[in-house]
């Protein structure tokens, strides 16, 4: 059963069969329509209904892109990004079917500046692939969202994750990109300076914009350079409210603390069990500082002061690279951890966003909500933002337990926005949170469809995502 708020849109028969035929003739073996590619090209990890393309593109080059959306121009056919499949809101769903572009085999990386802290790669190169390539630089790219996601998929979702509170989100680290647009044209938004003022700021447009506005082609990027000592911490709390002030007082005292992530009791149980720790199962922090020897010493000193105010027993922390990463293993583990708690299940893992001051009060009303509907539904954020996020496990066969489900997210989403909140800080709209936008931004939509309809007039970029056109 599917989520209300998915429809299938309309379908262009014979635009369709049009750009199939010449798409195969152009493109061989790189063009595949059989029924495995397609589903794979609609896979999503939450349990929104797998919605197919017609046909899968293996693009190489920006001509590659060029040709596909000419031709899909021409016809007026849907197209879908697909990078690594990774996003959580039916983003790669096609609705009205259409041509899935992937882009996994543009991903070469084709040109780095260590002396100007920024590189520039195709939109298929994932994160693991850029830091691997990084290591003798001295130099990394920090956004970490868990999943290995490409870079052209984290752009256009402007993804964030554990690393935020220190690096920021993909907004703060795209500094140009290339983007075919709807007539085939391909332009950059912007150079490689740190700053412009020049006109509008087109790279912030489409950075964020799923896919709708543009195919991405090629995106420079800020990096960063590779800490001299790093220190990573457990510490568990009496209660998720004493872990949430902890959290605020860390950031309000400017502490610089560089990952700072919640996992309450459940979401400590889970990972112990799938993870093979054995940490209270408690309300935690996992942290990390980064900087010199001296300076994280320092900072973990002075978060171990604040965590003992708010009832934290024991703050264990270290610097030995084994172990912190056996610690933010388990945490990139923790969908599957949570998964492994009632595996028949399905999950529907969704995020919201309130400022950093709300935090505790949004998380503890949660919580509540889940104790006193019976949800199985482990928490775990990135606390240093005010960004957390829920994985529901429920039985998507039972149509009480989908309606469950469904209200429990909404009071979640209306409860992040009456605390001047988000209804998302990382996943984005999709389909899933379609309405949620609407609630949150209402007045602004009328805008978004405008820049929308100015620069994809037949609304072919990804149809039936963020808003309805």
């Amino acid at each position: 059963m599917a989520r209300k708020d998915v429809i299938q849109g309309p379908r262009n028969e014979e635009g369709i069969a049009a750009v199939l035929d010449a798409l195969a003739s152009l493109f061989g073996s790189r063009f595949q329509a059989g029924q495995s590619f397609r589903e794979q090209h609609s896979h999503t990890t939450t349990y929104l209904s797998s919605q197919l393309p017609d046909g899968v593109v293996f693009v190489e080059s920006t001509e590659d892109v060029q040709a596909v959306v000419r031709l899909c121009a021409k016809h007026r056919v849907p197209i879908v990004a697909f990078g690594t499949g990774t996003s959580l809101e039916g983003q790669v769903n096609a609705p009205s079917g259409g041509i899935s572009v992937d882009f996994s085999r543009m991903n070469a990386i084709l040109s780095v500046n260590p002396e100007d802290l920024d590189c520039t790669v195709e939109p298929g190169v994932t994160r693991e692939q850029l830091n691997t390539y990084l290591r003798d630089t001295g130099l990394f790219f920090p956004i970490d969202p868990g999943a290995n996601a490409s870079l052209g998929g984290m752009t256009a979702t402007r993804a964030s994750g554990t690393n935020a509170v220190r690096y920021g989100t993909m907004k703060d680290n795209v500094l140009a990109l290339t983007v075919v647009t709807a007539n085939g044209e391909e332009i950059r938004t912007a150079h490689r300076a740190r700053k412009s003022s020049a006109g509008y700021d087109l790279t912030r447009l489409f950075v964020g914009s799923e896919g709708t506005l543009g195919l991405i082609t090629s995106i420079t990027l800020r990096l960063q350079g590779i800490p001299e000592k790093i220190s990573g911490g457990v510490c568990a709390f009496p209660s998720l409210e004493d872990a949430c002030n902890a959290v605020i007082m860390t950031i309000q005292l400017g502490i610089p603390v560089a990952r700072i992530e919640l996992l309450d009791e459940m979401q400590m149980r889970a990972c112990n069990a799938y993870s093979n720790l054995s940490y209270p199962e408690q309300p935690t922090l996992f942290l990390e500082f980064h900087g010199t020897e001296e300076t994280v010493a320092l900072q973990s000193q002075q978060f171990a002061a604040i965590a003992a105010d708010f009832g934290c027993k024991a703050f264990h922390y270290t610097t030995n690279a084994e172990e912190r990463a056996q610690l933010w293993k388990a945490r990139h583990n923790a969908y599957w951890a949570s998964r492994a708690l009632q595996p028949a299940l399905a999950a529907l893992s969704t995020d919201v966003c309130v400022p950093i001051s709300r935090l505790a009060e949004c998380v503890a009303e949660t919580q509540a909500d889940i104790r006193a509907e019976g949800l199985l539904a482990p928490i775990v954020g990135h606390a240093g933002d005010g960004n957390f996020h829920v994985l529901l496990l429920f039985d998507d066969k039972d149509a009480a337990d989908v309606e469950r489900a469904e209200a429990f997210i909404g009071r979640l989403n209306a409860r992040a926005l009456a605390m001047d909140g988000t209804c998302t800080g990382e996943h984005g709209i999709g389909q899933g949170k379609m309405s949620y936008l609407a609630e949150e931004l209402g007045s602004a939509l009328p805008v978004m469809r405008s820049v929308k309809k100015a620069l994809d007039p037949d609304s072919i970029f990804n149809p039936g995502k963020i808003f309805h056109t």
